[in-house]
Protein backbone atom coordinates (compact mmCIF):
# COMPACT_ATOMS: atom_id res chain seq x y z
CA UNK A 1 0.00 0.00 0.00
CA UNK A 2 1.54 3.44 -0.80
CA UNK A 3 0.07 6.16 1.57
CA UNK A 4 -0.23 9.88 1.78
CA UNK A 5 0.04 12.13 4.45
CA UNK A 6 -1.26 15.43 3.69
CA UNK A 7 -0.42 18.53 5.32
CA UNK A 8 -2.79 21.02 7.29
CA UNK A 9 -3.07 23.75 7.13
CA UNK A 10 -1.31 24.38 3.76
CA UNK A 11 -3.00 27.11 1.88
CA UNK A 12 -2.95 30.59 1.82
CA UNK A 13 -1.98 32.43 4.73
CA UNK A 14 -3.66 35.87 6.03
CA UNK A 15 -1.29 37.89 4.10
CA UNK A 16 -1.47 36.27 0.51
CA UNK A 17 -5.66 35.70 0.75
CA UNK A 18 -5.45 39.71 1.56
CA UNK A 19 -3.64 40.72 -1.21
CA UNK A 20 -5.19 37.97 -3.70
CA UNK A 21 -8.58 39.51 -2.40
CA UNK A 22 -7.63 43.13 -2.86
CA UNK A 23 -6.02 42.62 -6.35
CA UNK A 24 -9.23 40.72 -7.33
CA UNK A 25 -11.01 43.74 -6.03
CA UNK A 26 -9.40 46.13 -7.26
CA UNK A 27 -9.70 44.24 -11.11
CA UNK A 28 -13.75 44.14 -10.28
CA UNK A 29 -13.86 47.96 -9.36
CA UNK A 30 -11.08 49.91 -11.45
CA UNK A 31 -10.51 47.44 -14.91
CA UNK A 32 -12.76 50.25 -16.75
CA UNK A 33 -10.52 52.94 -15.64
CA UNK A 34 -7.40 51.12 -17.57
CA UNK A 35 -4.67 49.37 -16.86
CA UNK A 36 -3.29 47.89 -12.88
CA UNK A 37 0.19 47.55 -12.88
CA UNK A 38 1.64 45.64 -9.84
CA UNK A 39 5.19 45.40 -8.62
CA UNK A 40 7.37 42.44 -8.81
CA UNK A 41 4.37 40.06 -8.10
CA UNK A 42 1.40 40.05 -6.28
CA UNK A 43 2.59 36.75 -4.34
CA UNK A 44 5.46 33.95 -5.19
CA UNK A 45 3.16 31.43 -6.93
CA UNK A 46 3.33 31.39 -10.79
CA UNK A 47 -0.09 30.21 -11.05
CA UNK A 48 -1.26 33.55 -9.59
CA UNK A 49 0.53 35.80 -11.36
CA UNK A 50 -0.63 33.46 -14.62
CA UNK A 51 -4.44 34.25 -13.34
CA UNK A 52 -4.40 37.81 -13.15
CA UNK A 53 -2.10 38.17 -16.17
CA UNK A 54 -5.23 36.46 -17.80
CA UNK A 55 -7.25 39.56 -16.58
CA UNK A 56 -4.90 42.31 -17.81
CA UNK A 57 -2.50 43.00 -14.82
CA UNK A 58 0.86 43.89 -15.57
CA UNK A 59 3.49 42.78 -13.52
CA UNK A 60 6.50 45.35 -13.48
CA UNK A 61 9.08 47.89 -11.68
CA UNK A 62 9.24 49.82 -14.95
CA UNK A 63 7.36 53.65 -14.00
CA UNK A 64 8.44 54.97 -17.17
CA UNK A 65 6.42 53.21 -19.05
CA UNK A 66 3.11 53.90 -16.99
CA UNK A 67 1.00 56.56 -18.03
CA UNK A 68 0.02 59.45 -15.54
CA UNK A 69 -3.03 58.07 -13.35
CA UNK A 70 -2.43 54.55 -13.85
CA UNK A 71 -3.48 51.78 -10.83
CA UNK A 72 0.00 50.60 -8.96
CA UNK A 73 -0.46 47.97 -6.60
CA UNK A 74 2.41 47.44 -3.93
CA UNK A 75 3.17 43.73 -3.93
CA UNK A 76 2.45 41.35 -0.01
CA UNK A 77 6.19 40.92 -0.06
CA UNK A 78 6.08 44.59 0.78
CA UNK A 79 8.12 47.89 -1.20
CA UNK A 80 10.78 50.46 -0.79
CA UNK A 81 9.83 53.78 0.54
CA UNK A 82 11.85 55.26 -2.47
CA UNK A 83 9.73 52.87 -4.73
CA UNK A 84 6.37 54.52 -3.45
CA UNK A 85 7.91 57.87 -4.15
CA UNK A 86 8.78 57.59 -7.68
CA UNK A 87 5.70 56.10 -7.90
CA UNK A 88 3.97 58.92 -6.15
CA UNK A 89 5.84 61.29 -8.29
CA UNK A 90 4.64 59.41 -11.67
CA UNK A 91 1.33 60.40 -10.69
CA UNK A 92 0.20 56.76 -10.28
CA UNK A 93 -2.39 55.94 -7.94
CA UNK A 94 -1.39 53.58 -5.33
CA UNK A 95 -2.15 51.12 -3.44
CA UNK A 96 -0.77 48.84 -0.91
CA UNK A 97 -1.15 45.17 0.02
CA UNK A 98 1.63 44.38 1.83
CA UNK A 99 1.39 41.75 4.40
CA UNK A 100 0.73 43.66 7.98
CA UNK A 101 3.05 41.15 9.10
CA UNK A 102 5.82 42.25 6.74
CA UNK A 103 4.84 46.06 7.33
CA UNK A 104 5.40 45.49 11.23
CA UNK A 105 9.06 44.74 10.37
CA UNK A 106 9.18 47.66 8.31
CA UNK A 107 7.87 50.00 11.37
CA UNK A 108 9.96 48.29 13.79
CA UNK A 109 13.06 49.21 11.52
CA UNK A 110 12.08 53.04 11.30
CA UNK A 111 11.45 53.33 15.02
CA UNK A 112 14.94 51.63 15.66
CA UNK A 113 16.63 54.11 13.16
CA UNK A 114 14.26 56.76 14.78
CA UNK A 115 15.89 56.39 18.40
CA UNK A 116 19.49 56.02 17.00
CA UNK A 117 20.33 52.16 16.37
CA UNK A 118 21.49 50.53 13.42
CA UNK A 119 19.77 47.60 12.74
CA UNK A 120 21.07 43.69 11.74
CA UNK A 121 18.63 42.24 9.28
CA UNK A 122 18.38 38.55 8.79
CA UNK A 123 17.31 37.65 5.73
CA UNK A 124 17.89 37.42 1.79
CA UNK A 125 19.47 40.25 -0.26
CA UNK A 126 17.97 39.80 -3.01
CA UNK A 127 14.28 38.82 -1.75
CA UNK A 128 11.48 41.75 -2.41
CA UNK A 129 10.81 41.92 1.29
CA UNK A 130 14.54 42.59 2.31
CA UNK A 131 15.35 44.63 -0.48
CA UNK A 132 11.95 47.16 1.16
CA UNK A 133 12.65 46.75 4.55
CA UNK A 134 16.54 47.89 4.07
CA UNK A 135 15.27 50.63 1.76
CA UNK A 136 14.57 52.56 4.54
CA UNK A 137 17.71 53.55 5.62
CA UNK A 138 20.41 52.30 3.20
CA UNK A 139 23.70 53.62 5.96
CA UNK A 140 22.09 51.99 9.02
CA UNK A 141 19.98 48.67 8.07
CA UNK A 142 22.21 45.64 7.28
CA UNK A 143 21.00 42.78 5.71
CA UNK A 144 22.81 39.20 6.82
CA UNK A 145 22.01 35.70 5.63
CA UNK A 146 24.82 33.63 7.54
CA UNK A 147 27.16 33.61 10.06
CA UNK A 148 29.68 34.34 7.74
CA UNK A 149 28.12 38.08 6.21
CA UNK A 150 27.56 38.81 10.42
CA UNK A 151 31.04 38.32 11.06
CA UNK A 152 32.04 40.65 8.37
CA UNK A 153 30.13 43.54 10.05
CA UNK A 154 32.04 46.02 12.24
CA UNK A 155 30.40 48.52 14.61
CA UNK A 156 31.34 50.88 16.67
CA UNK A 157 31.64 50.02 20.88
CA UNK A 158 28.85 52.62 21.86
CA UNK A 159 26.78 51.91 18.52
CA UNK A 160 23.06 51.40 19.48
CA UNK A 161 21.79 47.93 17.74
CA UNK A 162 18.52 46.44 16.87
CA UNK A 163 17.67 42.82 15.32
CA UNK A 164 15.12 42.03 12.99
CA UNK A 165 13.99 39.39 10.51
CA UNK A 166 12.70 38.46 7.22
CA UNK A 167 9.21 36.95 7.96
CA UNK A 168 9.77 33.65 5.81
CA UNK A 169 12.82 32.74 6.65
CA UNK A 170 13.47 28.79 8.13
CA UNK A 171 12.35 29.43 12.09
CA UNK A 172 15.31 26.93 13.12
CA UNK A 173 18.55 28.72 11.29
CA UNK A 174 17.27 31.96 12.23
CA UNK A 175 16.74 31.07 16.03
CA UNK A 176 20.66 30.00 15.63
CA UNK A 177 22.25 33.26 13.70
CA UNK A 178 20.13 34.95 16.39
CA UNK A 179 21.62 33.37 19.36
CA UNK A 180 25.35 33.98 17.18
CA UNK A 181 24.58 37.60 16.71
CA UNK A 182 23.13 38.45 20.54
CA UNK A 183 26.84 36.31 21.49
CA UNK A 184 28.88 38.86 19.88
CA UNK A 185 26.72 41.44 20.71
CA UNK A 186 25.01 41.36 23.98
CA UNK A 187 23.28 44.64 24.21
CA UNK A 188 21.13 44.15 20.89
CA UNK A 189 17.83 44.80 20.88
CA UNK A 190 15.01 42.57 19.84
CA UNK A 191 11.50 43.16 18.82
CA UNK A 192 8.85 42.41 21.19
CA UNK A 193 7.60 39.84 19.10
CA UNK A 194 9.24 37.34 16.83
CA UNK A 195 9.33 38.49 12.71
CA UNK A 196 9.05 34.94 11.51
CA UNK A 197 5.21 34.74 9.88
CA UNK A 198 2.84 32.50 11.82
CA UNK A 199 2.26 30.81 9.10
CA UNK A 200 5.51 29.64 8.24
CA UNK A 201 6.27 28.84 11.50
CA UNK A 202 3.13 26.41 11.38
CA UNK A 203 4.18 24.88 8.16
CA UNK A 204 7.60 24.38 9.05
CA UNK A 205 6.61 22.84 12.37
CA UNK A 206 4.35 20.97 10.59
CA UNK A 207 6.94 19.23 8.07
CA UNK A 208 9.77 18.38 10.88
CA UNK A 209 7.30 16.32 12.51
CA UNK A 210 5.70 14.45 10.04
CA UNK A 211 8.46 14.21 7.69
CA UNK A 212 9.48 11.62 10.33
CA UNK A 213 6.98 9.38 9.67
CA UNK A 214 7.24 9.41 6.29
CA UNK A 215 10.11 8.38 2.84
CA UNK A 216 9.75 11.19 0.64
CA UNK A 217 8.33 15.00 1.10
CA UNK A 218 6.38 17.13 -1.78
CA UNK A 219 5.93 20.51 -1.49
CA UNK A 220 3.79 22.31 -3.95
CA UNK A 221 4.68 26.07 -4.51
CA UNK A 222 7.26 28.28 -6.43
CA UNK A 223 11.13 28.02 -6.60
CA UNK A 224 11.37 32.54 -5.24
CA UNK A 225 8.77 31.08 -2.71
CA UNK A 226 11.27 31.65 0.44
CA UNK A 227 9.11 30.10 2.27
CA UNK A 228 8.37 26.97 0.20
CA UNK A 229 12.33 26.54 -0.38
CA UNK A 230 12.52 26.24 3.58
CA UNK A 231 9.74 23.43 3.69
CA UNK A 232 11.61 21.64 1.25
CA UNK A 233 14.79 22.37 2.69
CA UNK A 234 13.38 21.06 6.22
CA UNK A 235 12.96 17.29 4.65
CA UNK A 236 16.55 17.13 3.26
CA UNK A 237 18.05 18.10 6.66
CA UNK A 238 15.82 15.29 8.18
CA UNK A 239 17.35 13.00 5.17
CA UNK A 240 14.64 11.92 3.25
CA UNK A 241 13.82 12.53 -0.50
CA UNK A 242 12.16 16.26 -1.10
CA UNK A 243 11.11 18.04 -3.90
CA UNK A 244 9.41 21.68 -5.03
CA UNK A 245 7.15 21.79 -7.66
CA UNK A 246 4.54 24.22 -8.90
CA UNK A 247 1.90 21.39 -10.24
CA UNK A 248 1.69 17.98 -11.33
CA UNK A 249 3.01 17.67 -13.87
CA UNK A 250 6.83 18.86 -13.09
CA UNK A 251 6.77 15.19 -10.32
CA UNK A 252 10.06 13.38 -11.81
CA UNK A 253 9.35 9.98 -13.31
CA UNK A 254 11.93 8.55 -10.72
CA UNK A 255 10.91 10.50 -7.92
CA UNK A 256 8.36 7.61 -6.10
CA UNK A 257 10.07 4.53 -6.38
CA UNK A 258 10.96 2.60 -3.17
CA UNK A 259 9.05 5.16 -1.24
CA UNK A 260 5.89 3.79 0.89
CA UNK A 261 4.83 7.09 2.96
CA UNK A 262 4.63 10.10 1.13
CA UNK A 263 4.08 12.98 2.98
CA UNK A 264 2.72 16.34 0.78
CA UNK A 265 2.52 19.96 2.13
CA UNK A 266 2.28 23.63 0.44
CA UNK A 267 4.09 26.91 0.45
CA UNK A 268 1.89 30.02 1.75
CA UNK A 269 1.04 31.51 -0.97
CA UNK A 270 0.06 27.91 -3.26
CA UNK A 271 -3.87 27.26 -4.41
CA UNK A 272 -5.10 24.54 -2.79
CA UNK A 273 -6.41 23.13 -5.96
CA UNK A 274 -2.83 22.77 -7.20
CA UNK A 275 -2.47 19.95 -4.45
CA UNK A 276 -5.34 18.49 -5.06
CA UNK A 277 -4.64 17.97 -8.61
CA UNK A 278 -1.75 16.55 -7.64
CA UNK A 279 -3.72 13.81 -5.21
CA UNK A 280 -6.01 12.98 -7.64
CA UNK A 281 -2.74 12.35 -10.05
CA UNK A 282 -1.02 10.36 -6.94
CA UNK A 283 -4.17 8.23 -7.23
CA UNK A 284 -4.02 7.02 -10.38
CA UNK A 285 -0.68 5.93 -9.63
CA UNK A 286 -1.79 3.83 -7.15
CA UNK A 287 -1.30 6.10 -3.70
CA UNK A 288 -4.02 6.43 -1.51
CA UNK A 289 -4.55 9.45 0.86
CA UNK A 290 -4.24 7.37 4.34
CA UNK A 291 -4.54 10.58 6.85
CA UNK A 292 -4.54 14.80 6.81
CA UNK A 293 -2.72 15.65 9.74
CA UNK A 294 -3.77 18.95 11.48
CA UNK A 295 -1.16 20.47 13.18
CA UNK A 296 -2.79 23.67 14.31
CA UNK A 297 -5.74 25.55 13.10
CA UNK A 298 -5.19 29.00 11.58
CA UNK A 299 -8.10 31.52 12.16
CA UNK A 300 -6.23 34.85 11.28
CA UNK A 301 -7.41 37.13 8.71
CA UNK A 302 -6.27 40.50 7.65
CA UNK A 303 -9.31 43.15 6.72
CA UNK A 304 -8.65 45.79 4.14
CA UNK A 305 -10.36 48.76 2.44
CA UNK A 306 -9.57 49.94 -0.84
CA UNK A 307 -9.74 54.17 -0.94
CA UNK A 308 -8.15 54.86 -4.69
CA UNK A 309 -7.35 58.50 -5.10
CA UNK A 310 -9.70 59.79 -7.83
CA UNK A 311 -7.88 60.67 -11.41
CA UNK A 312 -8.03 64.63 -11.83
Amino acid sequence: MFNILLASPRWYCAGVDRAIGMLDDIIKTYSSEGTIYVNHEIVHNKFIVSYFERKWVIFSDDLESMPKWSIMVFSAHGVAPSFVKQAKEKWLRCIDSTCPLVLKVHNEAKKFISEGFQVIYIGKKNHQEAIGVRDNDLKNIFVVGNKKEADELNFKQEQKLALLNQTTLSVDDTKELIHYICKKYPDIKLPGFSDICYATTNRQEAVKEIAKRSDALIIVGSQNSSNSQKLKLIGEKIGIPSILIDKKNELPDNFLTSIQTLWVSSGASVPDALVQELLGHLKTLGWTLKEEVIMSEEKMIFPYTIDLEKKK
